[in-house]
């Protein structure tokens, strides 16, 4: 800041001689710094703007709110009585609620009308809350057709004018004050060199130390700590802060004095503040201690994936450490951990995502699961952050919002990510890159407590596997090597050559996990575990202890890996056909079955159907 001021209030300065009328658009609800004798002073737009017009000799600034009615800076009598010189209607007091009888609007078109055109002295009106002055900016009644109207061509014939102090010729100007800049009639401001559109950005990162630097005093331990301990907590408020508001870091600051954060532990007052839980699952003393056992008890129920399972476990131990990206800097609102698993399909992608579920969270359920097929139309990114206001459903949010605001620290599962419309995946760059969405009612949903989970089936199709096993059934199709260096490059072909995303490939980084392919050994060691939650089912609903003799297991376990192409769903799919259905017809008809032992005998199919035999 060149002078004290934000660049928005400079450019403001630079209106008063060009423009009739300004447009402030953008981040205008926030806390401003602006110099003062000792130091800085929060002022929100009013303040300021009244600030800088006041340097360039404005006696007064009217306001007008759409609820409050009309004001003035500074306020006091003697400038109130000036004011209201200018903008007295037959000899009514302006200040108070609007009230005319061609209507409010109507009231202050006039209003704004006698301070544009006045002689003799300076003055402005801020038309405050602007955005709420009307419905709908596509869709204007008559009145509010005719106020715009009016304050279109006065912005046309209303000319720069110098005053007894002050030769300079320079506008009495109107200054709109909007969330956005489409919340205007477009023809107000399309094409109009009179009227200037003017940003009021999100505080950049020297702006955020400043006020790091202003707001630490009220930090526990800041006094005391060295000078070098103070920068640092500065920097690291500022950096932790991006793309949020001066409001935010002054609401951060409060709650840190309030839960006497330490200010080495400044960044546990800022992910309160945006997941609005105190506790930090992260920092939990016992998931350590899970997490140096995981891949044995995830490989005990992901069977054959030795090499996934670690390479996940690593990279989650990198997540508790709070690494993950460390190597990009002061960053740390991107997702706890994103891993992307690809591989050919049904070799448990899907349940070992589960099971890094149940070994972070203690909870296997405590994930959201996306089908990503079913956002394969571009409209559908509506469901992930909700339908723009005016659709229907508008006011429901998006259902992956949703469920990061319900549940901030979570793993979200989006499964077969290809089969996803690329400018859905386009969502993805906000929150890899800075771990945070807006959602379409315009609300900030971080993901910086979050574990995201890609899968796909790129590298080798079903029918490619069926070809290679029969060509020597004994012989997986692919080495391992060979594995990774085909999934890699079809992940990567698909994401730069299908999808032209290569930005999303580049965020994926080295977090791409293959899977290997279902071999007979694997295959035995899953069918073992299907049957064995069929015993368990069956002793849990009827009190039935189910066996097979080894005939039928052998004959079973033959029909179910005879084609591995599907993997684990194969398996289970036959053993349900082979098994489950014909066991439940028996078991149906049969009556008092509790505290029985059930023994399958035979297991043989006629007609396109499966019968057993049960002694």
């Amino acid at each position: 800041m060149s002078d004290g001021y934000p660049a928005w209030l400079r450019e403001v300065r630079t209106a008063l001689s060009i423009n009739s009328q300004i447009v402030l658009y953008g981040n205008v609800r926030d806390v401003f710094l602006l110099p003062a004798p000792h130091g800085w002073e929060p002022c929100d737009l009013q303040t300021g703007l009244h600030r800088v017009l006041a340097e360039e000799g404005y006696q007064h600034l009217v306001v007008a709110d759409p609820v409050a009615g009309l004001g003035v800076l500074p306020a006091d009598p003697v400038t109130a009585k000036a004011a209201a010189e200018v903008v007295q209607r037959d000899n009514r007091p302006p200040w108070g609620p609007w009230k005319d009888k061609e209507g409010p609007l109507g009231a202050l078109c006039d209003v704004i009308e006698r301070v544009a055109t006045a002689d003799g002295q300076r003055s402005a009106v801020l038309i405050e809350f602007a955005s709420r002055l009307i419905l709908d900016p596509g869709r204007l009644d008559p009145a509010e057709h005719a106020f715009f109207a009016r304050s279109d061509r006065l912005s046309r014939v209303a000319y720069p004018k110098p005053v007894p102090t002050d030769s300079r010729p320079l506008y009495n100007p109107i200054v709109w004050a909007v969330n956005n800049e489409r919340d205007l009639p477009v023809w107000l401001t399309a094409g109009n060199d009179d009227v200037r559109k003017i940003a009021v950005p999100l505080p950049e990162f020297g702006v955020r130390e400043t006020a790091a630097r202003w707001l630490a005093n009220a930090l526990t331990g800041y006094r005391e700590a060295g000078e070098d301990d103070r920068h640092e907590l500065e920097r690291r408020l500022a950096e932790q802060t991006q793309g949020m508001t001066l409001r935010s870091m002054m609401a951060i600051a409060r709650l840190a004095a309030r839960m006497r954060t330490p200010i080495g532990e400044i960044d546990e007052a800022v992910r309160c503040y945006r997941v609005g839980v105190h506790d930090n699952p992260w920092r939990a003393s016992h998931l350590r201690g899970r997490m140096q056992h995981a891949a044995e008890n995830i490989a005990s129920r992901v069977k054959g994936q030795r090499e996934a399972v670690q390479r996940s476990v690593d990279i989650l131990v990198r997540a508790v450490l709070g690494l993950s990206g460390a190597q990009a800097g002061g960053n740390v609102s991107r997702p706890r951990g994103v891993l992307f698993f690809a591989g050919p399909t049904g070799v448990g992608k899907t349940e070992l995502a589960k099971e890094l579920t149940q070994q972070i969270f203690g909870d296997a359920r405590a994930y959201t699961r996306f089908d990503m097929s079913e956002f394969s139309a571009e409209h559908s990114a509506d469901r992930l952050i909700g339908a723009p206001p005016g659709y229907v459903g508008h006011d429901a949010g998006g259902e992956l919002t949703n469920a990061v605001r319900q549940r901030p620290f979570s793993l979200l599962l989006f499964d077969e990510v290809e089969k996803a419309n690329p400018r859905i995946l386009d969502k993805f760059l906000q929150i890899l890159d800075d771990g945070r969405l807006t959602d379409a009612s315009g609300s900030t949903v971080y993901f910086s407590e979050t574990v995201l989970v890609f899968t796909s089936n790129l590298g080798v199709t079903a029918e490619e596997y069926a070809i290679q096993r029969e060509a020597d059934p004994l012989q997986a199709p692919f080495t391992r090597d060979e594995l990774e260096v085909r999934v890699r490059r079809a992940v990567e072909h698909h994401f730069t050559t299908v999808l032209n995303r290569p930005e999303l490939l580049n965020r994926l980084g080295d977090n791409i996990v293959v899977f290997n392919f279902i071999d007979a050994e694997t295959a035995a060691e899953i069918f073992d575990v299907l049957v064995a939650h069929v015993h368990e089912r069956l002793r849990a609903e009827h009190g039935v202890d189910l066996r097979l003799t080894e005939d039928v297991r052998r004959q079973l376990l033959a029909g179910a890996t005879r084609n591995l192409a599907m993997g684990g769903r194969g398996i289970g799919s036959h053993l349900e056909s082979a098994l489950v259905n014909p066991l439940a017809r028996e078991l149906f008809r049969r009556e008092d079955l509790n505290g029985r032992t059930v023994t399958v005998t035979d297991v043989r199919e006629a007609d396109g159907m499966h019968r057993v035999s049960l002694a």
